[in-house]
């Protein structure tokens, strides 16, 4: 869905398992469009889904993250952003429509993959000293990885095992057109 008056924007998801890179490869994306001069805003969606409890029968707080991004997406559009990068996790074609419709502009999906080892190495290290915390990742990580694999909402995807960041999102801002 396109918002009137925003044309020329465009949305870009980073989707992935946990601990994949979403968030970093989204801040450099980022980084290349300010260096580009483009106008833009990176979003965490993680952030805009966080509050407790979630409703029953909305595990991961998916509608407190529509209503989140729609006000957001809506803001930074308004204030001149031309480009929306936003990192997070959809895990269903419904989800993606959503998404879209709540951004207000075309919605291109992008998703990292990355050998799970490395995977866990990096989970291992962001939760360290906290065993149930690195369980319940490393649990989910496989989970989601082959929900995204049946699921299919990207439009391309691009592996994160052995690229530097800037590599990355070089790559992905390619591969989106962007840049």
């Amino acid at each position: 869905m396109r918002v009137d008056g925003h044309g020329d924007a465009y949305a870009l998801l980073i989707n992935g398992t946990v601990g994949v890179g979403k968030t970093t490869a989204a801040e450099a994306v980022g980084d290349l469009l300010a260096d580009a001069g483009v106008s833009h805003a990176v979003l965490d969606l993680d952030r805009l889904r966080q509050s407790w409890p979630a409703p029953p029968g909305d595990r991961f707080n998916f509608g407190m993250l529509l209503r989140n991004v729609r006000s957001v997406s809506g803001n930074y559009l308004d204030a001149g952003a031309k480009r929306l990068v936003l990192a997070g996790v959809i895990e269903q074609q419904g989800e993606r429509k959503q998404l879209a419709d709540a951004v207000g502009v075309d919605l291109t999906v992008c998703r990292l993959r990355a050998e799970h080892a490395v995977i866990h190495r990096r989970l291992a290290g962001r939760h360290d000293g906290e065993p149930d915390a690195l369980r319940w990742h490393l649990d989910r990580s496989v989970e989601l990885d082959g929900i995204l694999d049946r699921s299919a909402v990207d439009d391309f995807t691009v592996d994160t095992t052995t690229s530097s960041v800037a590599d990355l999102a070089a790559s992905v801002a390619k591969r989106a057109g962007w840049l």
